[in-house]
């Protein structure tokens, strides 16, 4: 193992990570000129069980094919260009969000339940100052902050989607690193700016405050890229005219994707309290769980119509903490799994 990696001692054995990093990791070594099987092999790993998009594994293995990459490749912005690809790929996903967050203050909110969908790695958390708001990367093992891979490839990330996100693009400000500075940066100032810091406690960005409230870009479709099946036309068997049902359920589909989706958070947007609600509904023979799970049932069938979202996103999309409680409970409700349901 290279001088720089993570010592394995140090990762908790249980953890895990999905396919898509990894093949993200490969992606790039490839267009550098690596041999993939070289890689696969050094590092433990199989190349068919790569094409299952929700299969796990040890994050270990991730952390070693990072490290072999970049000192394979010569790179040392290899971290940089994963960044890139990372972003680029997620923009599906992106597209979706988009129909759910109506500010940058509320893509913010879901950032940490996103980074999810990459595996037991870590999250990016905002903290407000004054006039300005952090984005700082927190991994789950300390040692990691401090490798300038990944923390180069979350943040560039994040800057490839601020800079997409809104109708204005999110001007940072400034750059944390906690890596000591590289002999060359051209790079990193390419990416972030000439606004950079090294050897600091956390790698962030930040940016005014201002930008929480920029409008996300909301796109030429109103409830999805794919026209045929609007969310609204979901709930058609509801009476029109019940206005309650139907923006109750337009707000959970809105607020699944953060979550802990609560009927005293429904309430609140609503304007009414938990007890007014739960009146209105007993008032209409049904109650908020049934409605929550009526919905995730209905919207993760217009999900899964898409084929550019991974089960995994869609786990997410649904406030899922992982996509194998996703699949259980879709079994529950059309009495196949997420991945039957769509060979068919």
């Amino acid at each position: 193992m290279a001088a720089n990696s993570v010592s394995d001692q140090l990762v908790d054995p249980n953890w895990s990570i999905y396919a898509a990093p990894i093949n993200t990791l490969l992606q790039v070594a490839e267009q550098l000129g690596v041999d993939r099987n070289t890689l696969l092999l050094a590092c433990g790993l199989d190349e068919s069980e790569l094409k299952i998009p929700e299969r796990r594994f040890p994050v270990n293995s991730y952390f070693r094919l990072f490290q072999l990459a970049a000192d394979t490749t010569n790179d040392p912005d290899f971290g940089l260009r994963v960044g890139r690809v990372t972003y680029l790929k997620g923009l599906n996903l992106q597209l979706y969000l988009s129909t759910v967050c109506e500010c940058f203050r509320d893509y913010l909110n879901l950032i940490p339940s996103s980074l999810r969908l990459r595996g037991d790695i870590g999250q990016m958390a905002a903290y407000r100052t004054d006039d300005q708001v952090e984005l700082r990367w927190e991994p789950l093992l300390p040692e990691i902050g401090r490798k300038r891979l990944i923390c180069d490839e979350m943040l560039s990330a994040s800057v490839g989607i601020f800079n997409s996100l809104c109708v204005m693009p999110v001007a940072v400000t400034k750059v944390s690193f906690t890596y000591s500075r590289p002999q060359d940066i051209t790079k990193l100032e390419e990416t972030f700016g000439r606004n950079l810091s090294f050897e600091q406690p956390y790698s962030s960005l930040f940016f005014s405050r201002q930008a929480l409230d920029f409008p996300i870009l909301k796109q030429d479709y109103q409830d999805g890229p794919d026209q045929k099946h609007r969310f609204r036309e979901l709930f058609e068997d509801n009476d029109p005219s019940d206005q309650l049902l139907a923006t109750l359920k337009q707000s959970i589909v809105q607020y699944l994707p953060e979550g802990g989706v609560t009927i005293d958070k429904l309430a609140s947007k609503l304007n009414i309290s938990r007890r007014t609600l739960q009146r209105r509904l007993a008032d209409r023979n049904t109650n908020f769980l049934h409605i929550l799970q009526e919905v995730r049932s209905k919207v993760a069938l217009r999900y899964l119509s898409d084929e550019r979202l991974g089960i995994t996103e869609i786990a997410f999309l649904l406030g899922y903490a992982d996509q194998g409680s996703f699949s259980s409970a879709f079994k529950s409700w059309h009495g196949v799994s997420p991945r039957d349901y769509r060979r068919k």
